[in-house]
């Protein structure tokens, strides 16, 4: 039988969500404490494979075991007291047997937040930028993302992926207050590194260094060498995944 969980987790002091021989993962925390209620060896598979410091405000993963599960509420309420303060469970839900958490999603989107002030709390989460930096022409750059399939000049060197194709449904900066922006992008998939990329790339245009004209040419030339430098971890947000 195949189970759903929906999970949160703040990623910073984790090696991101897939398990590593080297640091402590999302998925792996999960997995040990899931095996140790159960009484039995359970591998969980994830909606995606967020890097290390990245968070998840939902994020979903999936478990077969062969026995039907009597109470999920009691097995969500043992997981989460099991479970470190930075990790939480919503709930566990059967679902049908094809039920797939990556391969059945049909997008996801994420958003990576930032600040025009320091903040000793909200740094914490924010990458702190200028007060000049024009959001109107990051946002005018964003357009190009909807013409293009292929993202190889924002994606990570050396992965295992079959195609570098993606789909974007939505990207676009919002001001949410005096000091405060994020940025939304829904796509299909995501590559390794990609978000981070762009929103790199992005700040490169809203700082001048880049125009809206050659912020196309990064996407066109398929070289991650020519985008920008990928922004830190910690602004960035699974906010949701859709089936």
């Amino acid at each position: 039988m195949r189970y759903f969980l929906h999970i949160a987790y703040n990623g910073a002091a984790y090696h991101g969500w897939q398990n590593q021989p080297n640091g402590i993962s999302v998925q792996e925390t999960i997995e040990r404490a899931l095996s140790l209620i159960l009484k039995q060896d359970i591998a969980i598979t994830g909606a995606g494979r967020t890097d290390a410091g990245v968070h998840a405000r939902n994020m979903y993963a999936h478990f077969d075991i062969v026995e039907e599960i009597e109470n999920t509420d009691a097995l969500t309420e043992r997981l989460n007291a099991y479970l470190p303060n930075d990790i939480v469970i919503f709930s566990i839900k059967q679902v049908p047997d094809d039920m797939h958490a990556r391969f059945s999603a049909k997008s996801r989107t994420y958003k990576y937040y930032v600040t025009t002030r320091k903040d000793p709390f909200e740094g914490m989460f924010r990458m702190r930028v200028n007060t000049t930096v024009d959001f109107e022409a990051m946002n005018v750059a964003c357009k190009y993302l909807f013409e293009y399939e292929d993202f190889t000049s924002f994606s990570k060197l050396h992965t295992d992926v079959k195609t570098n194709n993606c789909k974007i449904m939505e990207a676009h900066w919002t001001q949410t207050s005096e000091t405060h922006w994020e940025f939304t992008i829904k796509a299909d998939r995501f590559l390794r590194n990609m978000v981070r990329a762009i929103v790199g790339t992005l700040l490169d245009v809203g700082t001048g260094k880049l125009t809206v004209e050659q912020f196309a040419e990064v996407i066109e030339k398929k070289d991650r060498c020519t985008a920008g430098m990928s922004v830190p971890a910690k602004g960035l947000v699974l906010e949701r995944v859709e089936y």
